[in-house]
């Protein structure tokens, strides 16, 4: 099972594919771990595939899904956000150059002990749901100034030939130094070392598109974030 289909449902595709080890829940509805995240998956959005779901999220639990389609209304559910997200994938991997850091920065791949300031820099800034075993899902790097960990990069959903550039973030005193650009250099490099193909999501009024433009991705589709908590 291999293709840019697999990326119309990729949470969905990744808990049956490479990250199926990861995976809770049966045929209509996975997800990851609460420990790595909220990410869900269904097969469609029957009611069947929503009671499944619901018992992987729990009472009170709150779940994330990425959809084809605007969410349809559920009873024993509320939608506590939505939106947009524009799904780009990489094309032209030579457009990522090594970016120069300054002398009084150092990167480097993160490792277990450096989950706690992952998790304190996600909370900081942002840039999606991260938890204590997110880094378990790819390789993440990060960069340092004076030993403090000022941004990171790394990878979440993997599917079979793609796999996605998430958690891209930079403390608000470190930004403008060409960061976000140099980790995703890094974390691109990576991916291509697999013969495997960068992509990711972005919100559509995020100013990084320009960014993830200029390092070589476009636009493949619009997918709808529906997270949403079990009220039952």
């Amino acid at each position: 099972m291999h293709g840019t289909h697999l990326l119309d449902n990729p949470i969905w595709n990744s808990l049956n594919t490479e990250h199926s080890v990861l995976a809770l829940g049966n045929g209509l509805a996975r997800r990851y771990p609460p420990s790595i995240g909220p990410l869900s998956g269904t097969a469609d959005q029957t009611e069947a595939s929503y009671e499944a779901l619901r018992a992987l999220a729990g009472p009170k639990g709150i779940v994330a899904l990425f959809l084809t389609e605007p969410s349809i209304p559920r009873a024993g559910w509320t939608e506590i956000r939505s939106g947009e997200l524009v799904q780009m994938i990489c094309v032209d991997a030579s457009a990522s150059a090594p970016a120069l850091l300054p002398k009084s920065a150092t990167m480097r791949l993160l490792a277990r002990e450096d989950v706690s300031s992952m998790v304190a820099l996600a909370e900081l800034t942002e840039p999606g749901p991260f938890r204590e075993r997110t880094s378990e899902l790819g390789v993440f790097y990060g960069i340092f100034e004076d030993a403090r960990l000022v941004a990171m990069a790394g990878q979440r959903m993997h599917v079979p030939g793609y796999v996605e550039v998430s958690a891209v973030c930079t403390h608000p005193d470190a930004r403008g130094r060409g960061y976000a650009r140099a980790l995703m250099t890094g974390v691109m490099a990576d991916i291509a070392r697999r013969g495997e193909t960068p992509f990711l999501h972005v919100l559509p009024d995020n100013p990084a598109i320009r960014v993830y433009e200029g390092l070589g991705y476009e636009r493949r589709r619009t997918l709808h974030l529906s997270v949403i908590r079990n009220d039952g």
